[in-house]
């Protein structure tokens, strides 16, 4: 009991007086471990053992391709294509910022990337054409959680080191029905909220622009194509597919767009190295942390507890939800994936789930948890790049939500969304 509070009561109290949560999980393991009488060599020993597995090089690789992806004109030419397709729809702009991010998504597999990206292009195309600015930053950050369904996702990696290996091609395939449906329900909401509030429908560009258009933005989403195809059909890894990523974005920047530059080149790579070097010491510091919480059986204890509380698998999946919705307002998103997994996976398996489904549906819950205050991270980022408030974003967020609620409960509900495409797939 006293090892359980040591670790657990640690962790809350550095996180209050503001240590970093990387920090606060390690100090956290090393004070747990040391009042067990394990000693704190076992800690050092967990996390460099975490450190050691092969699908983690996906995570710098799928980092490097996002900012590539970023910087190399891919982002203006999927709005491009998606103001092409969907912009003589009510709302049509709207409904572009949906699907562009959708398209983004698929080769960025960041929700920052994608509304640092595309918020400076699409927010004040929305505001001079009417659209509420507060709106507008809130459907720029609502849609960017698609980047965190939509492989490629380097949170998909970090959640499969943490539930003991689940594949990462699975996970991929499994993100891509729930990502659509993700950005069709927003969409939608677009939609009727055009016809309620009059927001304008936009024009179809001259023939030989809509041409040029359709041919750069399939080039830029073709990135996407190869790797799901290359997944599904056994080509290569996970892991292979982001080096193919980053080796593609090299050629759409440097070759085909060459928007790209050497002095752009190397800024993405520091970036890349900085991002990376954040991202594995995390899940260092967390693989500890969880390491800790199996051995001391907490687990095993929480999932007595929502037993308790119901037997009925639908309750238990309902509460599983509502915890990381509550959790996802108040820390960010990576470390809630090493610090939830453990805890959170074996109750929902035994309420029926899989550890595939659940994958998706955490990552929807704390993708969700991006676009919520007090510290969605989404949310602020919104908020600089629409030049609003945190209230004001808010506001706008309340007619989204709804949208993403309904998404996250059909994959808790109905597993077919997310066991579908892994089922035809040729690797396990």
């Amino acid at each position: 009991m006293l090892e359980s509070v040591a670790l657990i009561g640690t962790f809350l109290v550095l996180i209050l007086v503001g240590v970093p949560i990387s920090f606060s999980l390690g100090i956290s393991a090393l004070v747990s471990a040391f009042v067990s009488n394990l000693g704190v060599a076992m800690i050092a020993q967990r996390i460099a053992a975490s450190l050691q597995a092969f699908p983690l090089l996906a995570i710098p690789l799928f980092i490097l391709a996002g900012g590539l992806m970023s910087k190399g004109g891919v982002a203006r030419r999927l709005v491009d294509l998606a103001y092409l397709l969907v912009g003589p729809l009510p709302g049509g702009l709207a409904i572009v910022n949906c699907i562009e991010s959708m398209f983004f998504g698929g080769v960025s597999g960041s929700a920052i990337a994608d509304i640092s990206s595309t918020g400076p292009i699409m927010i004040p195309m929305m505001v001079e054409k009417g659209y509420d600015r507060d709106f507008s930053a809130a459907l720029t950050v609502a849609s960017s959680v698609q980047g965190i369904i939509i492989p490629p996702s380097h949170n998909m990696v970090i959640y499969s080191m943490v539930a003991g290996g689940v594949s990462v091609g699975q996970l991929f395939l499994a993100g891509y029905i729930p990502g659509v449906m993700l950005g069709v329900f927003l969409s939608i909401t677009c939609f009727i909220l055009a016809l309620k509030r009059g927001y304008p429908r936009e024009k179809i560009p001259p023939l030989s622009k809509s041409i040029r258009i359709i041919v750069d933005g399939l080039l830029s989403m073709l990135a996407a194509v190869i790797i799901v195809v290359g997944i599904a059909a056994g080509i290569f890894t996970a892991t292979e597919a982001s080096a193919v990523a980053v080796l593609y974005a090299i050629f759409l920047g440097f070759v085909v767009y060459r928007e790209l530059t050497w002095k752009d080149f190397i800024q993405v790579f520091i970036d890349s190295v900085r991002t990376t070097a954040v991202v594995l010491f995390l899940i260092g510091c967390a693989s500890a942390f969880g390491w800790m919480m199996t051995y001391l059986q907490i687990p095993a204890k929480v999932m007595k507890i929502f037993l308790g509380i119901s037997s009925n698998p639908v309750i238990i999946l309902l509460l599983v939800n509502l915890l990381l919705l509550f959790l996802g307002t108040l820390m960010d998103l990576s470390p809630l994936i090493v610090i939830s997994t453990p805890v959170l996976l074996p109750v929902v398996q035994a309420a029926g789930m899989n550890p595939v489904t659940f994958g998706i549906v955490l990552l929807l819950n704390l993708g969700i948890g991006l676009t919520t205050p007090p510290v969605g991270a989404g949310l602020f980022v919104g908020c600089m790049v629409g030049k609003t408030t945190v209230e004001r974003i808010s506001r706008g967020m309340l007619v989204l939500w709804p949208a993403m609620l309904a998404v996250l409960f059909l994959c808790t509900y109905i597993p077919w969304f997310t066991t579908f495409l892994p089922s035809l797939a040729v690797t396990p």
